[in-house]
């Protein structure tokens, strides 16, 4: 065999293979934007000029980060910058400046508010140690792995907290974040958040929201608003995928791709089901494009939102897909889609099919 033949073909590696331990401090040290959002700043974001709130969001967002230049607001200065400081061991409640101590970026999708949300993490004039980037998903993870006491403990040094797609999933998560989010402004930190529904109408449709207001309404106390116009992209339907390849195309694609990973879909589902969502990131860590062979329309709803975890730390990290079977459209049923869950299903698909796109170039004709 040649030489050319080793450095371009290689038996792919499995997903399903990795059972990946993530140690609590890479949690914490990874709250930082993904790859994809590294190199944005507020002037790269191009506002419509049709739409005069996305300019003025940036004006709002950049005075807000230059806010944040001062000393903690708790009194903490830079050498609680691991936010190890013990529990009991808080500040008084009267030195936190009065009213919201967070910003909350509603809007529909496209209309840039991760861009936002990462331009202010970078323009916040605190070292990397002091602030903190995740999405909901990541954030609920993070307390599932250290606990809560010790997640308050852990962010409360930190001088902004930023939150991506703010959804609540179930009562737990509702009660879990509002307590989360309460004891961290407490302790001084600057809160920023997307979504792409109103801080007081989270939660609605997807459970009894009337039993949970009190807390939803907590929730809302710690932003103000600022809402973000554009074209949502929800309302154009859901984007076309790209028509899937054959088996045998997929899987001559991951032997020449080098750092590419092969997996069939069932088994990569059941595989999810063993592997916790906030060890996701991890279970690609030096992947270089995910193939599947055998596609099909997930099975249950628990199947679908891990399936949702997995499509975000894949787009966050730029990993195109190649798959056969079902398009990347059909992957969810008619009643998930019209479901409580479906803006998480919505965003899978387009990620997805981005991803497929970007993998055209590894495939032979």
């Amino acid at each position: 065999m040649s030489t050319s033949a080793l450095t371009t073909e290689a038996d792919p590696l499995s997903l399903c293979a990795r059972e990946p331990h993530v140690p609590a401090d890479r949690l914490v040290a990874e709250m930082v934007p993904p790859p994809r959002f590294d190199g944005v700043r507020f002037d790269t974001y191009i506002p419509d000029p049709n739409q005069p709130s996305q300019s003025d969001a940036v004006k709002t967002l950049a005075s807000f980060a230059d806010g944040l230049g001062g000393a903690h607001a708790s009194g903490a200065g830079a050498a609680t910058g691991t936010g190890l400081r013990r529990w009991f061991a808080r500040k008084p409640r009267t030195a936190v400046p009065a009213g919201p101590r967070g910003v909350y970026l509603d809007g529909g999708y496209g209309v840039g508010k991760t861009h936002l949300l990462a331009s202010l993490w970078h323009a916040t004039p605190a070292a990397p140690s002091l602030k903190a980037f995740g999405t909901f998903v990541e954030l609920t993870n993070l307390v599932g792995a250290l606990g809560f006491q010790q997640t308050v403990q852990t962010l409360s040094g930190h001088r902004l907290l930023c939150i991506d797609e703010f959804e609540l999933d179930d009562p737990g998560d509702t009660v879990l974040v509002s307590s989360l989010l309460g004891k961290l402004v407490e302790a001084g930190v600057a809160l920023a958040a997307t979504s792409n529904t109103l801080p007081g109408k989270l939660g609605e449709g997807r459970f009894a929201a009337a039993d949970f207001l009190r807390e939803i309404q907590g929730l809302s106390s710690h932003f103000r608003t600022l809402r973000i116009d554009g074209e949502d992209y929800r309302h154009r339907g859901l984007p076309e995928a790209p028509a899937p390849y054959s088996d045998a195309q997929v899987a001559e694609a991951a032997r020449r791709t080098p750092g590419a990973s092969l997996d069939d879909f069932p088994s990569l589902l059941e595989h999810l089901s063993r592997v916790h969502p906030s060890r996701y990131g991890a279970l690609t860590d030096d992947v270089r494009a995910v193939c599947l062979t055998d596609v099909r329309a997930v099975p249950d709803q628990s199947t679908a939102l891990r399936l949702v975890v997995l499509a975000d730390r894949l787009y966050d990290r730029e990993v195109p897909v190649v798959a056969s079977g079902l398009p990347f459209d059909r992957l969810f049923s008619e009643d998930m889609l019209n479901g409580g869950y479906r803006k998480k299903y919505f965003r899978a698909i387009s990620r997805l099919t981005a991803l497929a796109r970007d993998s055209k170039g590894l495939i032979t004709q």
